[in-house]
């Protein structure tokens, strides 16, 4: 299941930028390291020379080349000033924000010139409130995430097929180019274990090669966009990289668990986590939350917080954090099985994500739903399992369910096969549905 991936399609994510060509805001594409927003900006580069745009009407710039990187904002303006010609202009700018003051030379392309501008940045500041101040709103974000399991296997040149199964009907398979067989929860497990970066399909599916990928993307958003930036902002200081690697691992520890920035510190400290010969006492909560929130912006964890569904409104209490991609939680913790239930629940909230919901908590009195997700025109509430085999697991993922009042979709999400209804709750075999 190995091969060299070429430039392959996110339709998901270029239908998105095809949509609004040509039109008035600047197309941000936003994400983690390393997820394909590059390899993004070049399938749209493709569509526009396959739709007649010619080659000097598109101007491609990457700041993390040598060519660029230490450009002013007044240098960059001039540069792309001089190779524009009479007609409609496409520019790209990959990781801008390496460019100090970069939304002065943005925004004085939108005034002077004739053009359509796709950005793709690999932290939230990038759409900071001096971003909005200078573009007044004139921009859309396109929400890059790492491959979806339907993803996967195409990148990793593998095909889903229906065969005739042994005992009648059809069953789905994955097939390679040699025309190799494997099974539904042989793959996934696989996805499970490297997770989604697009560059595994690069190294192929062996762990070794695979790690050394994850450790060089886990390196680079730790260095280069969190701790060097904190220096160039001159803000707040994010310097302690001790520190910051232990938060990490925590949060990858206990993804899908309520947290709280105090009772990170109270870990850390009792489990003698932060001593290192240098430090003296726990880290306040304060010092801890400015941590998690840089991570929050480089993409590398995403928080979700409780929906007091009687109460309609979003409640204070403790959230939870849930991890980009599991094949880095797999690189920095290592593999293991114990709480696997965790970890579908995480590719479950991605997946949301991905399908373009916000996502939610639900509290339904003291019971709780793990995922409500909501966007303009549904709704669905979502439990995820293992297993539904167990009685008193049944009660106690059906119970929070038959509870709400409302006739919005409810689901639970497990690795049992086949889909069964549970008096109009329907229980759905998770990799199915990831495939849909």
């Amino acid at each position: 299941m190995n091969s060299k991936r070429k430039l392959k399609s996110r339709d998901l994510y270029l239908n998105k930028l095809v949509a609004f060509k040509d039109t008035e805001p600047v197309k941000v594409v936003t994400g983690i390291r390393r997820c394909g927003k590059s390899s993004l900006l070049k399938l749209m580069v493709e569509h526009l020379k396959a739709n007649g745009i010619e080659e000097n009407q598109i101007i491609e710039m990457n700041f993390e080349s040598g060519d660029y990187k230490n450009m002013t904002s007044d240098e960059v303006y001039s540069f792309v000033k001089g190779k524009c010609g009479e007609k409609r202009m496409y520019l790209f700018f990959d990781e801008i924000q390496r460019i100090d003051k970069w939304e002065d030379a943005i925004n004085a392309f939108r005034v002077d010139l004739d053009c359509d501008i796709y950005v793709t940045g690999s932290n939230a500041y990038l759409l900071s409130s001096e971003y909005s101040t200078y573009l007044s709103g004139r921009c859309v974000e396109i929400k890059m995430l790492p491959l979806s399991f339907k993803e996967f296997i195409h990148f990793n040149d593998l095909e889903l097929k229906l065969v005739k199964s042994a005992f009648g009907g059809e069953k789905k398979v994955i097939v390679d180019e040699s025309g190799t067989q494997y099974s539904l929860n042989e793959v996934f497990d696989a996805y499970l274990r490297f997770g989604g970066m697009p560059g595994i399909s690069d190294v192929g599916l062996e762990q070794d090669r695979a790690f050394t990928l994850l450790d060089g993307i886990y390196s680079t958003v730790v260095i280069r966009d969190i701790l060097e930036r904190e220096k160039r902002r001159g803000q707040r200081q994010i310097t302690d990289a001790v520190l910051l690697r232990k938060i990490i691992l925590f949060l990858c520890d206990n993804i899908g668990s309520s947290v709280s920035a105090n009772s990170i510190g109270n870990t850390l400290v009792n489990e003698g986590l932060l001593e290192d010969g240098k430090r003296k006492g726990k880290p306040s909560g304060h010092t801890i939350q400015a941590y998690i929130e840089t991570l929050l912006e480089s993409y590398f964890f995403y928080d979700i917080k409780r929906f007091d569904i009687k109460g309609k409104e979003y409640l204070r209490t403790l959230g939870k954090y849930y991890v980009v991609d599991i094949g880095l939680r797999n690189y920095l913790l290592g593999i293991r099985d114990r709480d696997r239930g965790h970890v579908i629940e995480n590719i479950v909230y991605i997946e949301l994500l991905r399908r373009g919901y916000d996502v939610a908590i639900g509290k339904l009195d003291n019971l709780e739903i793990d995922f409500i997700a909501t966007n303009t025109t549904d709704k669905l509430y979502v439990q995820v399992t293992e297993s539904m085999a167990m009685e008193s697991v049944r009660a106690r993922e059906l119970t929070p369910l038959q509870k709400v009042g409302d006739n919005y979709e409810k689901m639970v999400l497990s690795m049992d096969d086949g889909e069964v209804s549970h008096e109009g709750i329907k229980q759905i075999n998770l990799i199915d549905w990831l495939l849909k």
